[in-house]
């Protein structure tokens, strides 16, 4: 096996991209996970552009049922990796559910998801909304305006259940984070009661994404948080309503991951930056030109193969609009970012955001010291690997050297109060600090015992 560095030096020292050298493969036959989302769009598109055969990989794309068989698959080694929920790698690594040191060296997108709900709740909310001179509802939406429905519910002795897509999904943290924002209480967790409905208001269940429209039209559920294009067909099919888009919960907030076993990195340092360096690729076409590629992205993604929903539907989010109730689609161009705003990167302040909601809902039951949050996103989120990717793209003419934070240390600016929906900042840098200024949610020492909250 030819050294990494040594690799890396002869591959970088060739400029032109028609001559740059091929990476030792340690293993060229791979085989990826996805789900049925629009964001799984970079591994879609770095096989149909043959950014992946460019690199020497033979990669089969594989859609998965839910997100714990492919999180299984990938740590049984029948994937070689997987689109992941961004919470999947963290919480693997640290335990919480299955144990495993899963890393992810690539960001898939930034925004995204959205949170629907039935027409019979939002006829319900809507009389309480505020509307502009064009008869339109103002956004964002509070979910205060959702605190009459619950109530209603609880009168008539019926519980307020809404869906969410995976336990340590971003659609559950946003979803537990705007109505926390508008004064709900999403529920905890702990060590003894995984459900996450402890003394909850709402009650937040997992759904599978592409079943969440059927099961919004059955009336299990009263709404859910997912990615696209399942908001967007309950649009379609006249059964939901979006309320907000997480754009508007946290402004370029950062969604998906592919994760790896470290155990593969480790064994194969060449593949994996050959799998980043066409990731990166396929982001930089999904994005270029103010998403001049869109349209046949979303014909891409229509296929059964991949997404496997109408192009109409797909192409409402992806090509820079966004459509709440029937007739009512506003421009939201960055709705889905692939690659702009440094959305590929790893940073670790999203790694920390993550871990904190895992603290504040009780899944990480005990206090951690900021130390703590530190390593763990260090032990997850790669970005030396991403890094070494880039340069080589740069060096072979295939991406440009200003796009990427070469002297970043691994930690965003502080998010400003005004990009987020409670008007709270977030620096990943102090956790515990920022955990303490969030009113509803564990802080401190606290920890839940039983169906309280102690300390």
């Amino acid at each position: 096996m030819k050294n990494l560095i040594l690799s890396l030096a002869a591959t970088t020292a060739l400029v032109a991209p028609a001559h740059a050298e091929m990476l030792d493969l340690e293993k060229d036959v791979l085989t990826f996970g996805f789900i049925k989302l629009t964001d799984m769009a970079p591994l879609a598109v770095a096989y149909e552009q043959g950014f992946f055969d460019d690199e020497g990989l033979f990669v089969t794309l594989e859609a998965q049922a839910n997100w714990k068989v492919l999180l299984d698959g990938v740590i049984g080694g029948q994937l070689d990796g997987a689109h992941m929920l961004a919470g999947q790698p963290l919480a693997a690594t640290i335990g919480y559910g299955t144990e495993a040191h899963i890393v992810t060296p690539f960001s898939m997108d930034l925004n995204g998801n959205g949170i629907t709900v039935s027409n019979e709740v939002w006829d319900m909310m809507k009389p309480q909304l505020d509307t502009g001179a064009d008869g339109k509802v103002v956004h964002p939406i509070s979910a205060s305006t959702l605190q009459p429905v619950i109530e209603k519910f609880a009168a008539e002795g019926k519980p307020f259940n809404m869906g969410m897509v995976f336990p340590v999904s971003t659609h559950n943290y946003e979803l537990r984070y705007w109505l926390a924002a508008g004064g709900i209480e999403p529920g905890y967790y702990s060590p003894e009661n995984v459900s996450g409905q402890i003394n909850a208001q709402a009650y937040l269940s997992v759904t599978p994404p592409p079943q969440m429209p059927a099961t919004l039209e059955a009336g299990t559920i009263s709404g859910y948080c997912v990615g696209e294009p399942w908001n967007q067909q309950a649009v379609f099919k006249g059964i939901g309503v979006p309320v907000i888009t997480d754009y508007e919960i946290w402004k370029n907030n950062p969604e998906k991951v592919f994760g790896m076993s470290a155990e593969f990195t480790d064994a194969n340092p060449n593949t994996t930056l050959a799998i980043t360096k066409a990731l990166i690729r396929a982001a930089i076409w999904l994005d270029e030109n103010d998403n001049a590629n869109r349209p046949e992205a979303v014909e891409i993604l229509s296929r059964p193969e991949y997404v496997g929903a109408d192009a109409e539907v797909i192409a409402n989010s992806m090509t820079g609009t966004f459509e709440y109730e029937k007739g009512d689609a506003r421009e939201v161009p960055d709705f889905n970012v692939f690659f702009r705003y440094n959305a590929t990167y790893p940073f670790y302040s999203d790694a920390v955001w993550y871990l904190t909601q895992m603290r504040r809902w009780g899944q990480i039951a005990d206090a951690k010291p900021d130390s703590w949050y530190d390593e763990v996103a260090r032990s997850v989120y790669k970005p030396e690997i991403y890094l070494q990717a880039a340069r080589m793209l740069v060096d072979e003419g295939l991406a440009d050297e200003a796009d990427f934070p070469w002297d970043s240390d691994g930690y965003k600016a502080p998010t400003p109060a005004a990009d987020v929906i409670d008007g709270i900042s977030y620096d990943g840098k102090t956790p515990n600090a920022y955990l303490e200024s969030l009113p509803i949610g564990l802080k401190g020492d606290q920890k839940v015992v039983g169906t309280e909250i102690q300390g």
